[in-house]
């Protein structure tokens, strides 16, 4: 299982890091969208969990991304702000067949865990 994280916040991408590897993923931690799409082809994750809000590319434009690509495994979006925002990108990515599901932030461990078992 390969897990595949992007947040422009260090803590929250290495909380995930922290529950998933204790679920056996190997983890990759991206700063941010452009880093996400350059190793995302080599890494090939199983699981992707991308952050709404960021500079540049946003978790949106991801999920825009990730459908161009016909990503088939599941991906979560969050963000700790609205979440009509995860809410449009969950929509946006089931809308194209994409397994989607939303998330809050700040993450709870036992959600978090129960949503990557």
């Amino acid at each position: 299982k390969r897990l595949l994280v992007v947040d422009d916040q260090p803590d929250m991408s290495e909380l995930v890091r922290h529950v998933a590897e204790s679920l056996d993923y190997e983890v990759w931690m991206a700063v941010d969208g452009k880093e996400f799409m350059r190793v995302f082809d080599s890494f090939d994750p199983t699981v992707v969990v991308i952050d709404i809000l960021m500079p540049e590319i946003d978790g949106i434009e991801l999920v825009k991304w990730l459908k161009g690509r016909d990503y088939g495994a599941k991906v979560f979006v969050a963000t700790a702000f609205d979440p009509k925002y995860a809410k449009l990108a969950e929509s946006l990515g089931e809308a194209d067949g994409l397994d989607i599901s939303y998330i809050n932030k700040p993450f709870q461990v036992a959600d978090l865990r129960t949503a990557l078992s």
